[in-house]
């Protein structure tokens, strides 16, 4: 049977940096370590004046296709994920579909496009779209261009400001891929909640403790319904576990919490029984509340041996590096977790051909889904190709003034214009409005 899978992945950032323990916290009145230690960040990406979620998609989009030297006939489809897009009728597809038009002979009048909206986890929803419609035989021989593009903003003064951020990440996916396939076996949670909530409006409206409640929840439904397709995970099968992470505060609950299912009933529960005792039982106990005082207990203790911390220091901690430096990306976190799962076993040396990935995703309102991806032969040569640390290097580090001018410039209740802070260069911008109120796009050499 032939592979299907994310053949090849592009990272586009925003071109501002708000760095959060040097600039933000300062303005806050709150220590660093708040940010660096409490939420586990180090720095947001922000959009500047002449970028939003078409211009993000449509350059990671380019970077890829030229890099991969496909043309428009080799796109079947375009979907794209976001929560943060401006239209209730036109999808965002149709317009960075416009965009690469501008730069290639060809047109994509014959691809497919749509958009997914599910929160966060809309990304790996339109992958596992994409990977149906080519299982169905429908493809043509064709592959599927998948892009997570998000500008996660919070109003100002908002509990989740210091998570924002901004870019795009695109994926192509195809037969026989380079990169991971992925398999056909998924798991779900989901569940009519309200824990974060756009209700036609541009900034989210969010119960955080909550929302971390729910993320926790549906993680652990997604993980038994995988389990009941899929066999029993072992912790010792898996190379790394890419959590979606809107900080990765929340991801060290979702690998604490993930690490004592899939060790229940094994010989490292056994081995850690030693230790900090076995893990408590729910028919052991008359009363729930009692028994969830049980697992907090083994929790707390569970998360302080060397078993488990060698455990996330290998498995999990590698997902979060990228995260750190560029804050939540909605729809595209999870994918951002993969890349810098794999980015890190390449600058370490180890081989990852044949390895599993677990990767968890989550929206919030809520569902999340686990599946498990296959790493192929080519893998280095499509992460090595990525430039996602000049990226990095390369963005305009904001004063105060600027992130508070910026942020304006993005708010859509405001009228402000905002001069740029960095300077184009081959990549799409916004170039104004249409006489319909549509966004104008073009290319600068």
């Amino acid at each position: 049977m032939t592979t299907v899978g994310i053949d090849a992945v592009e990272i586009w950032t925003g071109n501002l940096k708000l760095d959060l323990p040097g600039t933000f916290a300062p303005e806050k009145g709150e220590a660093p370590e708040k940010y660096t230690k409490g939420l586990g960040l180090n720095a947001s990406s922000f959009p500047d004046s002449y970028e939003d979620i078409v211009t993000m998609g449509a350059n990671a989009a380019y970077r890829l296709m030229d890099r991969k030297g496909l043309e428009p006939e080799d796109i079947g489809r375009i979907d794209v994920a976001t929560e943060s897009a401006f239209d209730n009728s036109k999808p965002v597809s149709t317009y960075i579909a416009g965009c690469l038009e501008q730069v290639y002979e060809n047109d994509f009048h014959h691809a497919n496009k749509g958009e997914r909206k599910f929160a966060c986890i809309a990304g790996t929803q339109s992958l596992d779209d994409a990977y149906n419609w080519i299982r169905a035989g429908r493809n043509r021989g064709r592959g599927a261009l998948v892009i997570a593009t998000d500008t996660a903003l919070y109003a100002r003064g908002d509990a989740g400001e210091a998570t924002q951020g901004a870019g795009a990440v695109a994926m192509y996916i195809a037969e026989d891929p380079d990169l991971v396939e992925l398999s056909a076996d998924q798991g779900y949670g989901s569940a009519d909640e309200t824990d974060f909530l756009k209700p036609n409006q541009q900034f989210p409206s969010v119960d955080g403790k909550r929302s971390v409640q729910v993320y926790l929840a549906r993680m652990r439904e997604a993980l038994e319904d995988y389990e009941s397709v899929a066999g029993d995970v072992h912790p010792d099968d898996l190379a790394f576990i890419p959590f979606h992470t809107p900080f990765p505060g929340m991801v060290r609950k979702a690998g604490l919490l993930g690490y004592r299912h899939i060790t229940r009933d094994t010989a490292i529960e056994d081995e850690l029984a030693e230790e900090i005792g076995r893990q408590p039982r729910k028919e052991a106990f008359d009363d729930e509340e009692a028994f969830r005082d049980a697992v907090r207990e083994y929790m707390d203790a569970l998360k302080e041996t060397d078993r488990y911390q060698e455990w996330y220091a290998e498995t999990i901690d590698p997902t979060l590096t990228l995260s750190r430096e560029v804050g939540n990306w909605y729809t595209g976190s999870v994918h951002i977790a993969r890349v810098s799962a794999m980015k890190h076993a390449l600058e370490n040396g180890r081989d990852l051909t044949g390895e599993t990935l677990l990767v968890g995703s989550y929206g919030s309102g809520a569902q999340a889904e686990i599946h498990a991806e296959t790493v192929q032969e080519n893998w280095a040569e499509e992460i090595e190709a990525l430039n996602i640390d000049g990226q990095l290097e390369a963005r305009y580090d904001l004063s105060w003034e600027d992130y508070e001018e910026v942020h304006d410039a993005h708010n859509h209740d405001m009228d402000v214009d905002v001069e740029e802070l960095t300077t184009p260069h081959e990549e799409f911008v916004f170039d104004g409005w249409g006489r319909m109120g549509e966004r104008k796009y073009r290319f600068v050499e």
